[in-house]
């Protein structure tokens, strides 16, 4: 897939949307919210943690890059409260075991504390079949990582990805949350790969876009929140 925009109306918001001349960023009206990835790589209207940004070339839109550098990092959108809603993009990791793991936060309060929802692309195609089974995970931090979700209700937290995206390519997410419930879909699935009930009790928060061990790329990021 490439990560061109899905519609005339995105490609139109993609150009018009900046985020210091459209305040407030929560519409009352549902309406899709497309924020520039372009200013992330100087913090205009985002804020880096742990990470550094770079702009790909696309015709389709801005493709973000976060590079690696150990440890988990993710950009932040400032000036945005996420409650519930839909939350869209593009992603991009590598086929390279354990070398990359990538997804979206959200209800974040702190630098710390978070839900996120991220996969795991070297386990998409796995020749080991219980490494399919863990390509999408929730966590929920600083309490439930994945090595506590996974020791304590195994299978539960993390699923395979059905049809199965290719693990070098880009592939689209699209997770609903309508606290507790988080479900998410990959590509044109209309069943999702992940249904599970959000285990903290924030209810909104900051929202960005998250990497850990090494990096990866972003693009065609959209956000529409509930009523």
């Amino acid at each position: 897939m490439n990560p061109k925009c899905h519609s005339l109306v995105l490609c139109a918001t993609f150009a018009a949307f900046s985020l210091l001349s459209a305040p407030p960023l929560v519409s009352a009206e549902s309406q899709p919210i497309a924020p520039d990835l372009a200013g992330a790589p100087s913090e205009h209207g985002w804020k880096l943690v742990n990470r550094s940004a770079s702009l790909i070339a696309n015709d389709g839109g801005p493709v973000l890059r976060l590079e690696g550098q150990g440890g988990t990092g993710f950009v932040r959108l400032e000036n945005f409260t996420f409650a519930d809603g839909v939350i869209e993009f593009d992603a991009r990791g590598r086929n390279v075991v354990q070398q990359s793991f990538l997804g979206i936060a959200f209800h974040g309060s702190d630098e710390k504390t978070y839900d996120a929802i991220y996969f795991r692309p070297f386990n998409f195609k796995s020749a080991d079949a219980a490494r399919r089974l863990r390509a999408v995970q929730y966590i929920s931090h600083p309490v439930y990582t994945w090595q506590k979700l996974r020791s304590e209700h195994p299978g539960q937290y993390e699923k395979p990805v059905s049809p199965v995206p290719d693990p070098d390519g880009w592939f689209h997410v699209r997770i609903v949350v309508a606290a507790p419930k988080v479900s998410v879909f990959v590509n044109e699935a209309t069943s999702p790969c992940l249904v599970v009930d959000q285990l903290s009790d924030r209810k909104r928060g900051w929202l960005g876009l998250w990497v850990d061990v090494a990096g990866g790329d972003f693009a065609n990021l959209q956000l529409t929140p509930a009523p």
